[in-house]
């Protein structure tokens, strides 16, 4: 069994600062994040927390306890590097980057030591390829806005034991998240290749002409969107009949988009930069303040979601 006491963020960006304050919600863990970049990085956790103790669910007092238990460091070398118990990796999504920086942490780092990576998408397998310690690798993919989602897939490589796996999905539920485990190291793991055969069809439907991006968005928001946090799909097929769930596909399926290359329409809006709200406009037109506002309603959403609040 793995005594988890140094926990170590390699990444400081958005979701490492998130990653970092979740950590910290246990208080037998010293976390550190490395590199920082930043003048005061302690004021882009306190940014990022600002909603939840607007909404009382934390107070300030407890958003600065947090912050006691979180260290920054620039120096790869630091004792708190060389001494950690588990490192998260949440870096650029660069397979070399992802590599250099584990290849540079085995060398520093304790033979004991847990890795992880926080890839939404890149296998634990071929990240982990040339690492001496691969039964100690694992994916570990947090969803963004990481201090707010409670999902973490907990995904075994082709070489994590079963121990290092369980250590984590232990670590993930004792810090107040909901870790599942991803059995096989498959691309897109378990909520990302759902996500993405619903986003294929509804970029479909807009190629297709059958309705505008607006249209596709409403329907989903206004029918099972609504429902899904209650009533997930397999449990949705078990409840009205898997007699009738059988039929529905035997009609619908072969209609279906099954496409294995992203779709022309993605690729012209790409080839003419418009890539959504980078550029104001992808498959609607975005003014910056609309930005803020869907962003701005994300979180409140999620916090009346999981708080009530």
């Amino acid at each position: 069994m793995y005594n988890i006491k140094n926990v170590k963020i390699f990444g400081a960006g958005l979701m490492g600062k998130n990653i970092a304050y979740v950590m910290a919600s246990n208080p037998e863990f010293e976390v550190t994040l490395y590199p920082i970049k930043e003048q005061d990085p302690k004021e882009g956790i306190r940014r990022n927390t600002r909603e939840l103790v607007e909404n009382g669910i934390i107070t300030s007092e407890e958003v600065e306890k947090h912050l006691k238990r979180i260290h920054f460091t620039t120096d790869i070398d630091h004792s708190a590097i060389k001494n950690t118990d588990l490192v998260i990796e949440a870096v650029f999504e660069d397979m070399d980057i992802k590599r250099k920086v584990f290849k540079d942490l085995e060398e520093r780092c304790s033979k004991e030591a847990i890795f992880c990576t926080n890839s939404s998408v890149m296998s634990p397998s071929e990240i982990s390829k040339n690492l001496k310690f691969r039964e100690r690798f694992v994916g570990t993919h947090f969803w963004n806005p990481a201090h707010l989602i409670p999902l973490v897939e907990v995904i075994k490589s082709d070489a994590t034991t079963d121990n290092v796996a369980q250590t984590m999905m232990d670590i993930f539920e004792a810090v107040g998240k909901k870790p599942v485990l991803c059995r096989k190291d498959v691309p897109g793991f378990i909520g990302n290749r759902m996500q993405h055969a619903l986003w294929r069809e509804a970029v479909y439907i807009v190629e297709q002409g059958i309705a505008d991006a607006k249209t596709v968005d409403d329907a989903v928001k206004y029918s099972f969107g609504l429902r899904l946090p209650q009533l997930a799909p397999l449990e949705n097929a078990d409840m009205v009949g898997l007699d009738l769930t059988y039929n529905i596909h035997k009609t619908v399926l072969s209609d279906l988009c099954d496409s294995h290359e992203p779709s022309p329409l993605l690729e012209k809006l790409k080839d003419e930069g418009k890539l959504g709200f980078k550029s104001n406009e992808g498959f609607q037109k975005w003014t910056k303040d609309e930005q803020e506002r869907l962003s701005s309603d994300l979180n409140k959403y999620l916090i009346k979601m999981l708080y009530d609040k």
